[in-house]
């Protein structure tokens, strides 16, 4: 279980403070969908970073598997930091403009010391994933500013699968793509579930699409949880006891 408790971050800003987040909790298990619908500046994405062991909470505890995170960032854990991907918003921001998409994909296992060292271990490990987000051998030796934006979202799903995280937290990963690309990249995602129970959080403004992907949806507004419920309840707008949202 990935487990965010009483999550609190607040920012300064003039004359005023901002309150990311006020106490959230959120839960994602083994094998969920589930959704994080919120407006812009509603803290979701916020959340996502802090699930994801970047950004460090001013206060709430944050366990993976049941063990708490002490530190963040570079300084977290690398077992833990493996455990938890993000996939953010726009592929362009998240890519290194000097690195071809083959290097790109590979630098997580580099980092994390998992890089077959076998040429030949590397690249049928190269060509599996790109072939499962669909990404064509050629692709594969161009530069970030060679490809299109779906292109360059699909190695940075492969970049983030690679090192078969337990949990995902895909930070608007569609809302920058047409629409046949966005399905594409919600099929991959429901593939590689099938294969084994990773838990993704799909953190998202478009609620028709929380509905049609999730099996439940989490609304957050303001910093704080404003509902909790299957995709149904969510969509009638039928209020939520704070009592039955997970980790209150």
């Amino acid at each position: 279980m990935l487990e965010a408790t009483a999550i609190r971050k607040h920012y300064k800003a003039p004359g005023r403070v901002v309150r990311a987040l006020d106490g959230v909790s959120f839960e994602l298990g083994p094998g969920q969908r589930r959704g994080l619908v919120g407006h812009s500046g509603s803290g979701k994405s916020t959340l996502g970073q802090v699930m994801s062991l970047l950004l460090k909470p001013d206060a709430g505890e944050l366990s993976i598997d049941g063990e708490p995170v002490r530190k963040w960032g570079v300084s977290a854990p690398r077992r833990l930091r493996q455990q938890v991907q993000l996939i953010w918003q726009s592929p362009r921001l998240a890519s290194d403009p000097r690195l071809r998409l083959r290097e790109m994909i590979l630098e997580p296992l580099a980092a994390s010391g998992r890089l077959p060292r076998d040429r030949g271990a590397r690249k049928a490990l190269l060509e599996e994933w790109a072939d499962r987000v669909g990404i064509t051998p050629e692709l594969l030796e161009r530069f970030p500013h060679e490809v299109s934006d779906g292109q360059l979202q699909r190695a940075c799903l492969a970049r983030a699968l690679v090192l078969e995280p337990a949990y995902l937290v895909c930070d608007e990963v569609s809302s920058m793509l047409d629409v046949s690309t966005q399905a594409a990249i919600l099929d991959v995602l429901a593939s590689v579930q099938a294969e084994r129970p990773v838990g993704i959080v799909l953190i998202t403004h478009d609620h028709v699409l929380a509905r049609h992907w999730c099996e439940d949806i989490t609304e957050i507004a303001d910093g704080q949880i404003t509902a909790y419920g299957v995709p149904a309840a969510v969509d009638e707008e039928v209020p939520v006891s704070p009592a039955t949202v997970p980790g209150s």
